[in-house]
C-alpha cells in the first residue's frame, strides 16, 4: 500500500544489539561478498524515504539527510551521514558501525582506495542525479556495478531475528488497532480515532506509523490531510507500523455494532482458507483462483484483485511491490490481503504470515 511519507521520522531508531546483534549484520555482509566474489567493496545509499538496503546492512534509518555505507572486504567499514558534523553525534546510536563521518567526505573516501576493483552500488536509483554522477566518477570508469536487485533477493528470506522483530512490530500494530476500537466504541470522530491509534503504537515503541482510511465504506482509501470531525461508523482503516526497522500492516473495521455482513464473512473465510493452503512452492495463481471461487457471488475489490499478497520487511512497499512472483517462497514474510465487494459494500481481511516449508505461520 502506498502511504504518505512523514516529513520527519520521530520514532526511536537506535540500534538495539539484543534485538539485532552485530553478528547478524556481519553475516549479511559476508553473504553479499559470497554472492559477488569479484567485488572489492560496496556503496549503499539511503535517504529518509528509501532506506531498506541501508538499514539491512547498517541498521541506519536516515531521518533527514541521506547516508551512505562504504563496505570493504579489507578496510574498515564506514558510514557517512548528511547534515554536517553536527549530525554525527545523533547518527552514531543508530548504527553498529563505529566509523561515522560527514557525507561530504564520500568522494575522498572512495578515492582513498585506488586499488579497489569492482564496486557494488546498492540503492543507486534513489541517489540525486548529480550525487550519483559524482559517486561513479570517484569509483572510476568501468568499476561500478548496480547490485540492488541481487540485494533484494538476499533480503527476502527472513532470519529468526528478523521474524522476532516483525512480531514486535505486530504487537505495536495490535495496540494501535485496539486503541482505535475503544475510541470507536466511545463514538470518537475520524481525527481522534487516527490520533489515538498512532499514539498507542508509538507508546509501544513504534518507529513509524502510517494510516489510510475510507469515507465511502471501503470503496476508496485516503491519507490524513486535514482534521475530520465527522463520526463515521463503520470506519474502515489501513494501519502500517514499523518497529526495529520492520513493517507490518492490517486492514481493520471499526464499528459500534456487530451487524452480520456477508461480504465481510466471505473476505474472512477466503483469507482463512488461503492461510491453510499457502506453503513454500504454492503457485500464487492457484491461490488467486481459489479466492475468486470462495468469494462468489461477490468479486475481488479493485485494490486487491491483482495484489493478494505483498512481501513485507524493511520497506512498506518491498520490491517487486504487488508482483510476488509465481510461487510463495520459503522463509518469506507476506501481507495477505483479501478484498471483497458487491459494488455497494466493500470489505477487507488480511494477515501477516511467514511461509515455512509445509505451512504458513501467522505473525
Amino acid at each position: 500500500m502506498l502511504t504518505m511519507h512523514p516529513t520527519l521520522l520521530i520514532g526511536p531508531s537506535d540500534w538495539e544489539s539484543d534485538v539485532m546483534p552485530r553478528s547478524e549484520f556481519l553475516a549479511r555482509i559476508e553473504a553479499l561478498w559470497q554472492n559477488h566474489p569479484q567485488a572489492d567493496r560496496a556503496i549503499v545509499y539511503g535517504n529518509s524515504a528509501h532506506h531498506a538496503e541501508l538499514a539491512y546492512f547498517t541498521n541506519m534509518v536516515p531521518k533527514l539527510d541521506a547516508a551512505v555505507a562504504l563496505l570493504s572486504r579489507v578496510h574498515a567499514r564506514r558510514l557517512l551521514v548528511g547534515g554536517g558534523a553536527n549530525m554525527l553525534g545523533a547518527a552514531r546510536p543508530l548504527t553498529w558501525i563505529e566509523n561515522v563521518s560527514p557525507l561530504k567526505d564520500l568522494g575522498d573516501a572512495i578515492r582513498a582506495d585506488p586499488a579497489a576493483g569492482q564496486t557494488l552500488l546498492i540503492g543507486a536509483d534513489y541517489m540525486p542525479m548529480g550525487f550519483g554522477r559524482a559517486v561513479v566518477e570517484a569509483i572510476g570508469p568501468g568499476k561500478a556495478r548496480d547490485a540492488t536487485a541481487q540485494v533484494w533477493e538476499q533480503m527476502r528470506r527472513k532470519s529468526p531475528r528478523e521474524i522476532e522483530a516483525i512480531r514486535c512490530a505486530s504487537a505495536a500494530k495490535a495496540a494501535a488497532t485496539a486503541a482505535m476500537r475503544e475510541a470507536s466504541a466511545r463514538g470518537a470522530n475520524v481525527s481522534t480515532l487516527l490520533g489515538v491509534g498512532e499514539e498507542a503504537a508509538y507508546a509501544e515503541g513504534a518507529q513509524d506509523v502510517r494510516t489510510l482510511f475510507s469515507l465511502d465504506k471501503g470503496k476508496t482509501y485516503r491519507p490524513f490531510l486535514a482534521s475530520i470531525e465527522a463520526v463515521v461508523d463503520p470506519l474502515q482503516v489501513y494501519v502500517a507500523v514499523r518497529r526495529f526497522n520492520y513493517w507490518v500492516d492490517e486492514f481493520a473495521l471499526l464499528s459500534r455494532t456487530d451487524d452480520d455482513d456477508l461480504v465481510l464473512e466471505h473476505a474472512i473465510g477466503a483469507r482463512d482458507t488461503a492461510m491453510r493452503l499457502i506453503r513454500a512452492g504454492t503457485p500464487v495463481a492457484d491461490i488467486a483462483t481459489r479466492i475468486e471461487a470462495l468469494i462468489l457471488p461477490y468479486r475481488s475489490h479493485p485494490m486487491t484483485a491483482r495484489a493478494l499478497a505483498q512481501r513485507m520487511g524493511l520497506a512498506l512497499d518491498e520490491r517487486p511491490h504487488t508482483d510476488v512472483g509465481p510461487t510463495f517462497e520459503d522463509g518469506e514474510v507476506y501481507s495477505l490481503r483479501i478484498g471483497v465487494t458487491d459494488g455497494a459494500r466493500h470489505h477487507f481481511a488480511g494477515a501477516m504470515m511467514c511461509v515455512r516449508g509445509g505451512c504458513s505461520e501467522l505473525l
